[in-house]
């Protein structure tokens, strides 16, 4: 069956490219008017096109931010639930092709009628008739349109993908088939086009009106209750002239009120209005819908490129696997400055938010960025701040607080014994989720091999993973000077299995051994001792960069979160990645989508497990298998 005219767009498969081509055709527009009068074409309706649709983006990219800023928007959020990769993608391209649609039809700018007024910077009578016509026209016409568009048969057909989700965001507001986009740019053009033939129209009223009609659009759009009940107390006439982020969020849930534009008196006329509206607001406001996760996953920044890599900048970043994208590149002052900032004057944040069956996990960062921790003069300020996270994380009411990377730092705080000494009395179970990672690594190794080249073997993770291998009867050239440490770890393994443990000084004896362990930083000309085929596993931060082509290098220890994860839309940092197989370098900052550290993976086990213990200090090698069983039991698989 043919599809319904105006349900689908002709290039939607060529996505966001559409914008590009459009968007070049307007610049190319306004370089040549440029080059042909020899200065900025300032009365050019082509560059007041490009400005507007410029300023039109800042627009819901401010609200986009001020909607993710959970740190901020947290208590105040509509709906609590994350927008998860899903919609996402599905609200990827439609609003880039709405834009583009806009951008694609300046004839209609380009009319005699409006050019005489592009002259005249303002003019208030213009924006008298603008809002009567706003008023009288373009709220009953969207009204009454919206109304029939949630009927069958154009429901189905047309506007059934506008509620694709519960969970509104300003990107939200741009998903629709193009004829929601045409009656959106009839309800925004009639009052304009009514001001411009009655010769009032002028370039400040273009400007105002229709950024004005994006900011309120997007703000109901937000998910964000941004306006005070005692507003509407003080003036009640107030709340049946402007709608709210949950007015509109009751229409997207429930589909059978609340249809007006922005004025909801329109609903109260038509017998629409969901009389919950107001009750629910004021409830949202005043943080009713807040809840204290069960998880918290405590991280910390990589750098000054990941930082702009947040939900609340970037969407189309956050949600992919790093790359350094070169548009982010001129606000690297600002994120330098940002850090410095958040240096002085910062607590631990809240950056995103996914649920398990039922369950709220959150990851929360310190605001230290990751040379910081090699500051000998930063150590104890990065420790307050962990300590005071694990504290507010035992008073919400926190299951399970899982430190990531750098924060659990064996010099830093002994992977995290510290707090757990200073504060016995804690409610909240403070994990590495090391056990986890080591497990990760060791299913990784072949069955059938013999022995193994390890280097970092004196650390947590490098005294546990030989401690196993030696058990399975696997020989382990433990790569240390340290006679003391070697011994002192050869001593904890049974007598029967000591021999299997077997000290090196240089990597001379490691060139017939095709398994390397990788717990340390390797230089070029140290991989250069490897023997051809040989694979590199890896547990160390930042990882190496493969410079063997005749090798293959792993990636950190990571695992896939359970396909009944719920909200899931931010991919979470790893570190800088070196080539992954022969011939393939790549850099990556951040873990596919799904996948997290197999730390944060841990911690997750360790909260479905409901495990009673702490999970601190040096790893326990006999739950190395007991962890890993219980990971697999409930989902999580290797990445």
């Amino acid at each position: 069956m043919a599809a319904p005219p105006l349900s689908s767009w002709p290039w939607a498969s060529l996505g966001s490219w559409v914008q590009y081509v459009l968007y070049g055709a307007v610049v190319w527009k306004v370089a040549e008017e440029w080059r042909q009068q020899g200065a900025a074409p300032v009365g050019s309706w082509w560059l007041h096109l490009l400005l507007l649709f410029a300023a039109r983006g800042l627009t819901y990219q401010f609200w986009f931010s001020y909607g993710n800023m959970l740190f901020f928007t947290r208590r105040r959020r509509v709906v609590p639930d994350s927008v998860d990769f899903r919609q996402v993608d599905a609200e990827w391209d439609w609003y880039a092709l709405r834009r583009a649609t806009l951008v694609g039809s300046p004839a209609v700018a380009r009319q005699q009628l409006l050019l005489p007024s592009l002259k005249q910077a303002w003019d208030p009578r213009g924006w008298a008739i603008a809002l009567l016509l706003h008023v009288l026209v373009a709220e009953p016409l969207f009204y009454w349109a919206h109304r029939a568009l949630h009927r069958a048969p154009l429901f189905s057909r047309y506007h059934a993908a506008h509620h694709h989700a519960s969970v509104t965001t300003p990107l939200t507001a741009g998903f629709g088939t193009p004829l929601e986009s045409l009656l959106l740019t009839v309800v925004i053009g009639v009052p304009l086009a009514g001001a411009f033939l009655m010769g009032v129209g002028s370039v400040g009223l273009v400007y105002g009106h229709v950024l004005l009609f994006d900011f309120l659009r997007s703000m109901g759009y937000s998910n964000v209750e941004v306006i005070s009940p005692r507003v509407f107390q003080a003036v009640p006439l107030l709340r049946y002239l402007i709608y709210t982020p949950t007015y509109l969020s009751l229409h997207h849930r429930e589909k059978d009120s609340n249809f007006c534009l922005f004025m909801p008196i329109f609903d109260l006329l038509g017998g629409t209005l969901n009389h919950k509206s107001w009750e629910l607001q004021k409830e949202v406001y005043l943080g009713k819908n807040d809840q204290a996760p069960d998880f918290v996953f405590l991280a910390h920044v990589v750098d000054i490129m990941a930082s702009m890599h947040v939900p609340f900048v970037l969407r189309s970043c956050s949600s992919t696997p790093f790359a350094n994208h070169f548009v982010l590149l001129p606000f690297w002052p600002v994120a330098f400055g940002f850090m410095l900032l958040m240096w002085c004057c910062s607590k631990t944040f809240l950056v995103s938010s996914y649920r398990l069956r039922g369950n709220l996990h959150q990851m929360w960062t310190v605001p230290r960025y990751g040379f910081q921790y090699f500051i000998p003069a930063a150590k104890k300020g990065i420790n307050e701040q962990i300590e005071l996270a694990i504290l507010r994380a035992d008073r919400m009411g926190v299951k399970v607080l899982s430190l990531a990377a750098l924060n659990k730092n064996e010099a830093l705080n002994g992977g995290g014994t510290l707090f757990v000494n200073k504060h016995p009395e804690l409610r909240v179970r403070v994990v590495h989720g090391n056990t986890l990672t080591a497990a990760v690594i060791l299913n990784e190794i072949p069955s059938n091999v013999k022995d193994v080249f390890l280097t970092g073997a004196t650390s947590k993770l490098g005294r546990a993973i030989a401690l196993y291998l030696c058990r399975k009867k696997i020989r382990v050239l433990m790569l240390t000077l340290s006679s003391e440490r070697f011994l002192k770890i050869q001593r904890e393994a049974p007598a029967e299995f000591q021999q299997y443990l077997v000290q090196v000084t240089k990597y001379q004896p490691a060139q017939n051994c095709k398994t390397w362990l990788v717990g340390k930083w390797l230089s070029p000309r140290e991989q250069r001792w490897a023997p051809a085929g040989t694979h590199f596993h890896q547990f160390v931060v930042p990882p190496i960069i493969g410079f063997r082509r005749d090798c293959t290098y792993g990636k950190l220890a990571a695992m896939r979160l359970p396909k009944d994860v719920q909200g899931l839309g931010y991919c979470e940092f790893a570190d800088m990645v070196g080539r992954r197989s022969p011939g393939n370098i790549c850099v990556q900052y951040t873990m596919e989508r799904g996948v997290v550290h197999a730390c944060h993976a841990g911690g997750v086990v360790h909260f479905l497990e409901g495990w009673e213990h702490h999970e601190v200090g040096a790893i326990d090698v006999d739950r190395i298998d007991v962890v890993w069983k219980a990971a697999l039991k409930h989902g999580l698989t290797p990445a």
